[in-house]
């Protein structure tokens, strides 16, 4: 076992998502114009944020109970932000769902958390093609914004600009920075979506941490496509910006790769958060000026590939910062900084976490990673238990939780992720990881996207099944371009499937769920 011990990182805080708002609002005034932008026309000030919570706050109040865990169906908007904020200034429990995930995940969300009412906007059904799905929502009630917006009447807004808005502190209840701020749910890429409960303190624990080793400010402009039902969308693309005082461009799409680029170039964006394969992307459809004004480019959520960072800092010449988190960590635990950015790794460990590496049977080159620190859930909520917290624990002891993830350190601190301890073929015997097959196809074809996973087989225990838009990709290619990495033979995989393209969870992660159902079909 190795024991990594936090770097030092003071955060005692006792502010709420809410008051986090009123502090900014302290900090950098109310007049504020175009602090925050979104695809609706106009921007907000930080007046304008602290406005439209407190209103839709109150609003929400009237159709749910104090405590009450209340559905969000949203697209990334300034409103979706300070619906959440709203909520849980108000003793709301906000619970974030994916509007990508079908019926039946969101379904399956609502009854993991108890969630009976659910958030929405009729407009935002409709565009985004959303209807049908709601309707087979059987048992949950929808709520639309735009008739709760007629009941706030003439008593709710003399509430509002002659008390609360001057005294917002005295307008809401007192906020207890251990409750819960907010139910994210896992992508349900291993089994059912579990909900992730984090409180007031994770989410600004970890915005700090983010803070403490980037100097983020009023004189950044940071571009979010990243759904906030995505907690990688929510604290480093909305909240960070909020606290910090750096600009906020809203985009209710990753998926707009011509469209963002532009964009991007359009409002001067400094800071963006991506995926791999969506940066991947925007750098096939961008024009050599469009991220001209970029200063930090971070890359989670999956393995950032080399060809994605080789093609970002020829082009623009932009070296990608790869960071690593999960969920239940709100969700940063690590990253690389500008000056001390080690291609491979994903960065150091953040201040004030604590890591601990558990041997695995059968992995020589890592071990499973467990943490702890400020940033950590208050616990998850299963679907075979839904709404009882089940507080952290993993093997390295209570208050930790095991990442699944396989992981080294090297002498300089960094870490090294090789996988998820999920995602290891054993082939006849051995432990093979998927995503080592990955990288031996992208060697053998940069310019194609590829993704492994594995099936039972009688003679073998499993194997590995690769799916490539490649249409030329060979067994031959990839054998030699494990040779050049050093790979193990036993690495190659079995069957070569091409596809048109590899299917996407939501936050743009590959879906394994549905990519192993294929495997097993064909």
């Amino acid at each position: 076992m190795t024991r990594i011990p936090p770097a030092v990182f003071n955060y005692r805080s006792t502010d709420t998502l809410f008051s986090a708002l009123v502090s900014a609002v302290q900090r950098f005034g109310r007049n504020t114009p175009g602090q925050w932008e979104d695809q609706k026309p106009g921007a907000y000030s930080y007046g304008d944020l602290l406005k439209m919570t407190l209103a839709l706050g109150r609003l929400a109040s009237k159709v749910s109970r104090p405590g009450e865990h209340v559905g969000v169906l949203m697209p990334n908007m300034a409103s979706s932000a300070s619906l959440l904020i709203g909520l849980s200034a108000f003793g709301r429990i906000p619970c974030m769902l994916n509007y990508t995930a079908g019926s039946e995940g969101m379904l399956s969300a609502c009854q993991t958390a108890k969630v009976a009412t659910v958030l929405t906007s009729r407009l935002f059904l409709t565009k985004a093609g959303l209807v049908e799905q709601a309707d087979a929502m059987h048992g949950v009630r929808f709520v639309y914004l735009e008739d709760l917006r007629k009941q706030f009447n003439l008593f709710d807004k003399a509430w509002l600009m002659g008390f609360a808005y001057w005294l917002p502190r005295m307008g809401v209840p007192k906020g207890d920075p251990e409750a819960p701020a907010v139910v994210m749910f896992t992508s349900g890429s291993e089994g059912k979506p579990k909900g992730v409960v984090l409180s007031h303190r994770a989410l600004l624990a970890n915005v700090a941490q983010a803070m403490h080793v980037f100097p983020f400010g009023p004189n950044d402009t940071v571009f979010n496509a990243l759904p906030i039902f995505h907690s990688l969308g929510l604290t480093a693309g909305t909240l960070i910006p909020l606290v910090s005082g750096a600009r906020l461009v809203m985009y209710t799409s990753p998926l707009h790769f011509k469209a963002i680029p532009e964009l991007v170039r359009d409002k001067r964006c400094t800071v963006m958060f991506g995926t791999s394969t969506f940066l991947h992307h925007y750098a096939r459809h961008a024009g050599a000026d469009d991220f001209k004004t970029m200063k930090i480019v971070v890359a989670g959520a999956e393995k950032l590939a080399d060809s994605v960072r080789q093609t970002w800092r020829e082009r623009f010449g932009i070296d990608i910062l790869e960071g690593y988190g999960v969920t239940e960590t709100a969700p940063v635990l690590a990253v690389n900084l500008p000056g001390e950015n080690c291609p491979g790794s994903v960065g150091r460990l953040m201040p004030g976490v604590e890591a601990q590496l558990l041997p695995v049977a059968g992995i020589d080159d890592g071990a499973e990673l467990h943490v702890r620190g400020p940033n950590l859930m208050s616990g998850y909520y299963r679907h075979d238990a839904p709404g009882v917290l089940e507080p952290p624990s993993s093997a390295a002891g209570a208050g930790w939780h095991n990442t699944g993830d396989v992981a080294a350190l090297d002498a300089n601190g960094f870490v090294l992720i090789k996988g998820r301890l999920k995602r290891f073929a054993k082939v006849a015997g051995e432990m093979v990881s998927l995503e080592v097959v990955e990288a031996i196809a992208r060697a053998a074809s940069s310019e194609s996207t590829h993704a492994a996973t594995c099936v039972s087989d009688p003679a073998r225990g499993e194997v590995i099944v690769l799916f490539t838009t490649d249409s030329a990709m060979t067994r031959d290619q990839l054998a030699a371009a494990a040779r050049a990495l050093g790979s193990p033979e036993i690495a190659l995989p079995k069957r070569i499937v091409v596809v048109e393209s590899l299917p996407l969870l939501g936050t743009g992660k590959i879906d394994y769920v549905r990519l192993k159902a294929l495997a097993e079909a064909s």
